[in-house]
């Protein structure tokens, strides 16, 4: 056995943290995980303790420790990644100035808005490549510097939750090129923009934001405090990982050069992600919606994002649960999804149309819009359950389709990870309506997987990106479900119609909004 042949991967989540521990070949050894947690306020404020996740990553880093033999002397580096988008303050003594905002806190939406309208939020689009919504730091930081400026004085960085915890790890203040060069960046030079940050108005607060870094070439040594909290050595080498999407993008399979596929994650909310070779191939679109960001070397993901993908699943699996709870029975949600599927296949697709708007945020993407809410239409007292149940699915892969659309065309070949790829009747359905191959992996933990493969370049155990998912990715590609021709057809007249309704539906959104806000005073 080698002295270092293991690596560990991070994966801070909105609900839940995990350390993975990987062998050189990427094989999964074992995992330790927690529970995260975080608070809902009035206004549509979501926050998280800051200081408690971090102990949290520490003690599952400990528990990783504990159960596998020797980890602290065989690990040969870490990699970290988290939740993305949200704002998390520091002050100058390097404590939380505030508790850290999540990517799913609502109360920048009019900020949101009024950035997106405003002259030149177009320039804004095309330097960063990515659409200004509610979830993002840029959208807080203004929000906070209208309504709570004493909170912007009072900090001295402005971090992400993976740049919090690499800090409390290495006590390096650092972010990536995927979330840095995102929010207040120019995708083609992958660093900061001072245009950006001067359209928002927040040129007086640039020196918050810390010094971008690339993972892959940059790595900082674990500090003594920190060994000691993870049961680690110090001075481990440390990379800071690319945000959580773009780290299981490439635990998942969307790198792959020759074949240029895309990527759809199906988690609590959605992504739909496209391979691009280099910056002249990324694609603007007329909603200035999206994001674009960079992998390690010339290439990008440029992604839509779905605010909500199963919580639509979890929120009418739910309704049914309560059903089934009120006759004292119980159900075991990922069970019941699973139990879920002859019967959304043999539903008839079109009896109901669903939009999958289920998020109090939102959505954003293909499209901006935080007033968008989830709906049903077309019902009749001929529809069933199983006929709802199937809408909601078709909703996500009309969603899914429609996302892919508005970056260009879709690609010739799909790969799939997240909670809904367990489920048989949704692979089924997406090969069908993207009309491409859909492929999965073997790969349960892809983002602390993508994590470790960065630590793992920095540490010259491969040349590059690529070397690394030859080894860590390809392997693990399952066989491909080829698209049913006896469902295609029907698709594409299903999709017709979900867009004509989506395209009414923002007066309804409007007017709903409105009266909500009246209904509440």
């Amino acid at each position: 056995m080698s002295a270092k042949d293991l690596l560990i991967g991070i994966d801070a989540g909105t609900s839940v943290i995990k350390a993975v521990a990987f062998d050189l070949a990427g094989r999964q050894v074992a995992l330790a995980s927690r529970r995260n947690e975080y608070t809902t306020l009035p206004g549509g404020g979501v926050e998280q303790d800051m200081n408690r996740t971090w102990h949290d990553t520490a003690q599952v880093l400990a528990q990783l420790a504990e159960e596998v033999p020797d980890c602290a002397r065989r690990c040969a580096a870490i990699g970290v990644t988290g939740q993305g988008d949200g704002t998390w303050l520091i002050d100058s003594d390097g404590e939380p100035a505030h508790d850290g905002w999540l990517w799913l806190d609502s109360r920048s939406a009019a900020t949101s808005r009024r950035l997106a309208e405003m002259d030149g939020s177009r320039v804004i689009y095309e330097r960063t490549a990515t659409g200004i919504n509610v979830c993002q730091m840029r959208t807080h930081l203004c929000w906070m510097q209208e309504n709570t400026p004493d909170l912007l004085k009072k900090s001295a960085s402005a971090l992400h939750c993976k740049d919090w915890l690499y800090y409390k790890l290495t006590g390096v203040l650092a972010s990536d090129i995927s979330e840095g060069v995102f929010t207040f960046g120019d995708f083609r030079t992958r660093d900061y923009s001072p245009d950006v940050l001067e359209l928002l108005g927040l040129s007086d607060h640039a020196d918050l934001l810390p010094p971008i870094i690339d993972g892959t070439k940059i790595s900082h040594g674990l500090t003594r405090e920190a060994a000691e909290l993870c049961g680690l050595v110090e001075g481990t080498p440390v990379s800071l990982g690319l945000v959580d999407v773009m780290c299981s993008a490439l635990g998942a399979g969307l790198y792959d050069p020759a074949v240029l596929p895309g990527l759809t994650i199906l988690g609590s909310t959605g992504m739909h992600m496209r391979f691009v070779g280099d910056a002249d191939a990324v694609v603007l679109n007329d909603d200035a919606c999206g994001y674009t960001m960079p992998f390690p070397g010339g290439a990008f993901a440029q992604m839509q994002t779905n605010m909500a993908a199963t919580l639509n699943i979890d929120w009418a699996l739910g309704l049914a649960a309560q059903v089934f709870a009120s006759q004292n029975l119980s159900v075991d949600p990922e069970q019941f999804l699973v139990s879920m599927d002859d019967m959304v296949l043999d539903a008839k697709p079109g009896s109901t149309f669903y939009h999958p708007y289920i998020s109090a945020a939102g959505e954003r993407g293909p499209f901006t819009n935080p007033d968008a809410r989830a709906s049903w239409t077309g019902l009749d007292q001929t529809t069933t359950w199983a006929d709802m149940l199937r809408a909601v699915f078709d909703g996500l892969v009309l969603a899914a389709r429609d996302c892919y659309q508005t970056m260009g065309s879709i690609p010739g070949e799909i790969r799939l990870t997240g909670g809904a790829a367990k489920s048989r009747a949704f692979r089924i359905l997406l090969s069908a309506c993207l009309q491409a191959p859909v492929r999965t992996i073997g790969q349960p933990e892809a983002g602390a997987a993508g994590a470790a493969m960065i630590a793992a370049v920095q540490q010259g155990l491969f040349k590059d990106i690529a070397a690394a998912v030859d080894t860590w990715v390809t392997p693990l590609l399952n066989d491909a479900i080829l698209p049913d021709d006896r469902l295609t057809g029907s698709y594409d007249t299903l999709f017709k119609t979900y867009l004509e309704t989506r395209l009414i539906l923002p007066k309804a959104w409007d007017s709903q909004a409105q009266a909500r806000r009246e209904l509440s005073k």
